[in-house]
Formats: structure tokens, sequence, C-alpha cells
């Protein structure tokens, strides 16, 4: 069994420009509503975003070997985005493994589990989205994989997604559909930019979205 693949394909330098600034709520309503990872995923401080290809990590249970392996194996701009199979109560990543992931350039950090010496971690600006802190050491004893499928909640994560991420949440974008998404998301952005002129003249958001039918519908009684 291959527990490591080193090479991936990952979206072009352009494609990722094209969502730098955008929100990961018009991300995900310009992929159909897809990819949002669980919203206990969060910033571990406010206004840390993230934006690259995903290098997926399967950990074993309260185990970090595999996260090291990740930081050697990925490339500049990448995200690692680890799976602890649920075993969540865990200081998988510290101030020395965020120390050697900026300097080896790495985009961030998304784990489904917790981190650690996040005062450090917050003032050297690394970028991580995780379900908290936890101060529960991690052992370096069993085998996991690297740049395989990995699930997080209900949201499927093949390597080099993108991941985009900021205070709303993170989500992600199959590498398949991500060229389709850029295109969406400048649609939207144009669309949402027209409406916000139209709201700001004092036009309700019921009539400019035409709701009054809907709610007729809906059967409402107002007096």
């Amino acid at each position: 069994m291959v527990h490591v693949y080193r090479k991936i394909d990952r979206p072009t330098k352009e494609l990722l420009e094209s969502f730098r600034g955008v929100g990961s709520a018009t991300v995900h309503e310009a992929a159909g509503r897809i990819g949002a990872v669980r919203s206990c995923i969060k910033p571990l401080a406010p206004g840390m975003k993230i934006l690259g290809p995903a290098i997926t990590v399967k950990c074993f249970p309260m185990d970090n070997l595999m996260l090291h392996k990740a930081i050697e194996v990925a490339e500049p701009g990448d995200v690692i985005v680890a799976d602890t199979g649920g075993h969540t109560e865990g200081g998988y990543w510290g101030d020395l493994m965020a120390s050697s992931a900026l300097a080896r350039k790495i985009g961030g950090l998304v784990i489904d589990g917790g981190v650690r010496d996040s005062e450090d971690i917050i003032a050297m600006g690394f970028p991580i989205f995780s379900r908290g802190t936890c101060i529960r050491g991690t052992v370096k004893r069993n085998l996991g994989l690297v740049n395989h499928p990995i699930l997080l909640g209900d949201v499927t994560i093949e390597p080099g997604d993108l991941v985009v991420g900021d205070d709303d949440g993170v989500v992600i974008v199959p590498k398949g559909m991500i060229a389709d998404v850029a295109e969406g998301v400048k649609k939207r952005i144009a669309n949402e930019k027209e409406k916000r002129s139209a709201l700001e003249t004092g036009i309700p958001g019921v009539k400019l979205n035409k709701l009054d039918k809907v709610l007729e519908s809906l059967g409402m009684v107002e007096e």
C-alpha cells in the first residue's frame, strides 16, 4: 500500500488568483452550495484567511506523525487539510510545526481537531482553521495517509481540491470544478454589486427579489 503520494494535480496560479479576496460564502454559492466544511471548524483568530490546493492527511487517532510528513511533502502555497478520524480532543499541531510550515511557505492548515500554542501561532501569523485549542499532546508512532481522499463531516476532499477559508468558515471546491466556479464567482460578484446599488436607494429586498408572490403563495396575512 502507498501511504504517501507526493505528486498531485494543482490548479494554475491564474485560477488561484481569481479567488483572491473572495469570501467563502460567495464561493460556496457559486459552487452550487456544495463543499461547506462543518461550521465548528473556524479560524484560530479573526481575520485569518486561506487559499490554496489541498494536501490531504489522514491521521491515526491522537497521532500527528503524518502531519509532519505533510509539511515535508507540501509545496509553497499548499493548504494541509487533516482528518483525525473523529478523535478531535488532541493538540495535533503546535508552534514548532507552524514555524516549520511558515519557513516552507505552506499556505495554512485545516484540521478537524485541536491545536495548541495558539498565542504563539497567532503572533507568527500562520493561518489555522480548527475545532479550537486543546492542550492534550499527541504521539508519533503510527502511519496514516497523505494525499488520499479524506472526509471532513460530509465533505469529501481530494488532494489538489481548492481550499478557501475566512471568518465565515471553509469551503472546498473539487478540482474538476475550479474553472467553472471561478466564472460563477465573477457573475455572482457582479450581480451582488448591482443588487447592492439598488438596495442603497432604499428599495426593500422583498421588492427587489420579487418575494411578494412567494409570500402570497405561502398564505401570508398582514393587516
